[in-house]
């Protein structure tokens, strides 16, 4: 802990001073956070040290196994964030970010001792559709290989969940929200997407096109039925 005390005199000393000139335009005209990423709570996952942001760039919301309430289920943080981020912030990139080795998808995937900690098994019911998949569709993975498949399908699920909440579903009718799936592999050191059209996870690379979970498009449904009428 004397360490970490340490650092924050060599933030007062070294790092505000030096970036005094973005602090004071953020203090005087407020945050306009490019993007919501929506990660876990693990120590080994620093949201802004993977999209190399400044202060000012990034909001987030972290939680132990990067999870998003269905909207109709539960009112806490994570629903708030969500809300003020795209209402208040005007935020239309929202990143769902899970990693390898994940502590909460272990816990989705072998429960024992959960029984010892009922907030932390209640949350994860959040995340019962994942297991349930690789359960039900990949019954032959085991170990590794089945929190990792947990890991992605539970991604997939919690993009899902999101799009229950209000006002990220009125953003994507307008074409105005663009979501994201994303994995930190901390073993590889690197960041897989998931591409919505494909269904797969696949690398972020420089010379490629970013892939999107879904992507911003203008729902025109409402206009097709009264075409119909």
């Amino acid at each position: 802990m004397n360490e970490l005390i340490g650092r924050v005199f060599n933030f007062e000393k070294t790092l505000f001073p030096a970036a005094s000139e973005l602090f004071g335009k953020l203090t005087t005209h407020g945050q306009s956070p490019k993007a919501l990423m929506i990660s876990c709570a693990d120590s080994r996952i620093v949201p802004e040290q993977i999209m190399q942001a400044e202060p000012g760039d990034l909001f987030v919301c972290r939680n132990a196994g990067n999870i998003v309430p269905p909207y109709a289920t539960q009112n806490g943080g994570v629903t708030s964030t969500v809300e003020y981020a795209v209402m208040a912030l005007g935020v239309r990139d929202i990143i769902v970010c899970g990693h390898s080795d994940c502590g909460a998808m272990k816990a989705l995937s072998d429960p024992t001792g959960l029984e010892t900690m009922p907030n932390v098994a209640a949350w994860l019911k959040h995340g019962a559709a994942a297991e349930n998949i690789v359960s039900s569709c990949h019954s032959d993975l085991d170990g590794k290989e089945r929190v990792r498949a947990i890991t992605l399908e539970n991604i997939i699920a919690q993009i899902s969940h999101l799009r229950t909440h209000p006002s990220v579903a009125a953003a994507i009718a307008k074409g105005e929200m663009t979501l994201h799936g994303w994995m930190v592999d901390i073993h590889a050191g690197q960041v897989l997407g998931l591409d919505g059209d494909s269904g797969e996870f696949v690398p972020l690379r420089e010379d490629r096109d970013l892939p999107v979970a879904l992507a911003a498009r203008k729902r025109f449904a409402t206009e097709f039925a009264e075409a119909a009428e």
